[in-house]
């Protein structure tokens, strides 16, 4: 294989992860409402996920399983969501936003999923994805986490442990600035995108299985370690995510993982600090016999909310990501450098008013050293991009008493992202400046 071919596998491997990562849908299942008895905005901020207030935060690391909610829609475990929207950009994509789209101003069925998401027994509970994505068309299992737990006292404190299976680093962790929980929360598929993250924001999400081991103690310190491999090909045809390369290339071992967090709660008020970190080596573009790369990841973040009696909610949040890579196999087969950095800084503040008008304002900044073959871009060679996001949301159907609730729930958003800096190139960077209204569904 050609250097040039190689260099062309690894933009398009590098793009692909960019795309899975700025389409990744935000949870809210109205089924753990009906289970708890609770109002969506229990959980949630704005009433519609990601963000989880510290009751969501407990009922997760709980597993699922707080019971509260009366009659037989208590008991089933079913949830679905619809998620719609129209794009634009500043200017129109050569060849098309995607396979089969216009080159601008496209209106899509961006995802349309289905959960079983619920309580199995007091100690097991599980939320299941499943999506049918339609810009490509495909059906495949989504963000999915299933939990066995117990808690433990210990005098006048308390101790809860548990076990996760799910299918990608940070899909299970309970804080709203981890990487896949963590903001933009929504973002346009047929949209230009950043083509370089570090693999921890997601690049091997529904790619892998993990089984990680959790501690949470007196409800402020916690702490959670794992492992996590590819899935073989027999698996991942049947789970709809073969073929997809969303990855720096498959695990050639298990690959640790760990979590630790902690948190205060005080006067209607929450904050955390925390750190992550992931290594894994694997075989480059899925291609075993030519050596391995090295990739490690590690992440520092913290949050702060104020949700007070529910009038005015903010919520702040930051994270800083530093990615080393040993490309000891890439470097031989295509001459990228041996060594890369690259680093990624991401901060929100989301303000709402009674959990239904809200706006965000966020900023997402990725940098790195140059590299011709890993970083190609026309340009200076290095990964570097800038992001300002400003979005506005209208929550009419998701609140406590809310017309059809908690089954009718319906979040109206338009969301504007300008590019100062895009893969490494300045002038022309705002061309993939773009609007995105979006309306969301859930029953």
């Amino acid at each position: 294989m050609s250097a040039r071919t190689v260099r062309s596998l690894a933009a398009l491997a590098f793009a692909a992860i960019a795309l899975l990562s700025f389409q990744r849908p935000a949870q809210a299942v109205p089924s753990f409402a009906s289970q708890t008895g609770q109002a969506c905005t229990a959980c949630h901020i704005g009433a519609f996920g990601p963000q989880l207030t510290a009751y969501g935060r407990a009922f997760k690391i709980g597993g699922y399983t707080l019971e509260g909610g009366e009659g037989l829609a208590a008991k089933v475990p079913l949830a679905a969501f619809v998620q719609t929207s129209f794009t634009h950009t500043k200017a129109a994509q050569p060849g098309g936003a995607a396979p089969g789209w216009a080159g601008n101003d496209n209106a899509s069925v961006d995802a349309v999923s289905v959960f079983v998401a619920g309580r199995i027994n007091d100690y097991a509970g599980a939320l299941i994805q499943g999506t049918y994505a339609g810009i490509g068309k495909t059906t495949f299992l989504d963000n999915s986490d299933i939990r066995v737990t117990t808690p433990i006292d210990i005098g006048d404190t308390n101790l809860r442990i548990g076990l996760s299976v799910n299918n990608g680093p940070t899909v299970q962790d309970p804080f709203n600035s981890s990487m896949v929980w963590g903001p933009p929360y929504q973002g346009s598929a047929l949209a230009p995108s950043p083509a370089y993250e570090p693999f921890l924001m997601g690049s091997f999400l529904g790619q892998v299985l993990g089984v990680t081991a959790y501690a949470w103690y007196d409800n402020a310190a916690y702490a959670e370690f794992g492992f996590y491999r590819t899935l073989s090909d027999k698996l991942a045809k049947t789970l709809g995510t073969y073929g997809n390369p969303y990855n720096p290339g498959s695990m050639a071992s298990f690959s640790p993982y760990g979590r630790l967090a902690y948190e205060w709660n005080w006067g209607g008020q929450t904050a955390h600090i925390g750190a992550i970190g992931m290594q894994t080596t694997v075989h480059p573009l899925e291609m075993a016999g030519v050596g391995t790369d090295k990739y490690t990841d590690v992440a520092i973040d913290g949050s702060y909310q104020w949700i007070g009696d529910g009038t005015h909610i903010i919520s702040v949040l930051s994270s800083l990501t530093h990615e080393v890579q040993h490309l000891d196999a890439t470097s031989v087969t295509s001459g990228s450098n041996r060594s890369n950095t690259l680093d990624e800084f991401r901060a929100n503040l989301t303000y709402f008013y009674q959990n239904t008008y809200g706006g965000s304002v966020g900023i997402k900044r990725i940098w790195g050293s140059a590299d011709p073959v890993m970083f190609a871009n026309g340009g200076n060679n290095k990964p570097d991009s800038t992001g300002l996001i400003l979005e506005a949301d209208y929550v009419p159907f998701g609140n406590d008493g809310s017309f059809g609730a908690p089954f009718a729930n319906v979040k109206l958003g338009l969301q504007y992202t300008a590019y100062p800096q895009f893969n490494g190139v300045n002038a022309g960077a705002s061309a993939n400046n773009t609007i995105y209204a979006f309306a969301w569904f859930a029953f």
